[in-house]
């Protein structure tokens, strides 16, 4: 009689799995990184409810709270499932029956974690969720890696204006960052106690210690520019980015050219006669 129950609680911990990598490719369509989206799904079904920074960013987002919400009330039922039917596991058994059914149990967590854990099974169910989700939701999909060219060299980056530094009390068409290749996405501002978000900073904006810039660049100049020195120093800096900036620009320059010309000789090229 014990082996219903035994079955029906692997069953709940199988879809307990099934729905936490559900959770984790739909927040990853939106956007979220795999980790921050792995974790934040376990966190919703479990109910443990970690307070992240991640988990503001997460709840602002509305498909996103749509998604945590689901997992959520899926979570507190499964839950309480699972322990409902593991307890109806042991009772009323001999010991003997209680020795085998822990046996049985101890067998399908097992198997049960090298699903969960199995990467051929990581990409096979991923990309069948995530097929089905494009299908049947309106989730956006999109390869942020490649769409900002971040595995080219590029990064998106929140770097900190400090006291001292070569940004501070600088408007940005003073800084020129755009000469180094960056540009500046947003910024965050202090003002009256609160933060303040401007999501299409003015090049008149003059910055202050404190204040957060969101900026798109070489991965290089981004590492380097929180760290850059108001004077001679951070000026130099600044010529040395721009340097390489310049030879950076030439690079894609060339090889523009050669797609254009790849193209061109292409489409001139006459057809060759059929003999």
């Amino acid at each position: 009689m014990g082996f219903i129950p035994l079955l029906s609680f692997l069953l709940v911990v199988l879809f307990s799995i099934i729905v936490v990598r559900v959770g984790t490719v739909a927040l990853t369509m939106t956007g979220l990184s795999r980790d921050v989206a792995a974790f934040q799904a376990q966190s919703a079904f479990s109910g443990v409810g970690f307070t992240t920074s991640e988990s503001e960013y997460v709840v602002s987002h509305p498909v996103r709270r749509r998604i945590i919400r689901v997992l959520m009330l899926l979570g507190s039922a499964g839950l309480t499932s699972a322990m409902a039917t593991l307890v109806l596991t042991f009772v009323g058994n001999t010991s003997v029956e209680m020795m085998y059914n822990g046996l049985w149990l101890a067998i399908g967590l097992g198997l049960l974690y090298g699903f969960s854990r199995s990467k051929l099974v990581d990409r096979g169910l991923s990309k069948a969720i995530e097929l089905a989700l494009t299908r049947w939701t309106n989730i956006k999909v999109f390869d942020y890696e490649q769409l900002l060219g971040l595995s080219k060299g590029y990064t998106i980056s929140m770097v900190k204006v400090k006291p001292g530094s070569w940004l501070e009390g600088r408007t940005l068409r003073e800084l020129r960052l755009r000469d180094e290749g960056v540009v500046v996405l947003a910024v965050y501002k202090k003002a009256d106690g609160k933060e303040v978000y401007l999501g299409v900073p003015s090049l008149d904006l003059r910055l202050e210690a404190g204040d957060t810039l969101v900026c798109y660049g070489p991965s290089d100049v981004l590492s380097s520019l929180p760290e850059r020195l108001k004077g001679i120093s951070g000026e130099l800096d600044h010529v040395r980015a721009m340097a390489k900036q310049a030879i950076r620009e030439q690079e894609e320059r060339a090889d523009e050219e050669k797609l254009i010309g790849r193209k061109s000789n292409s489409s001139t090229t006459p057809p060759q006669d059929k003999k």
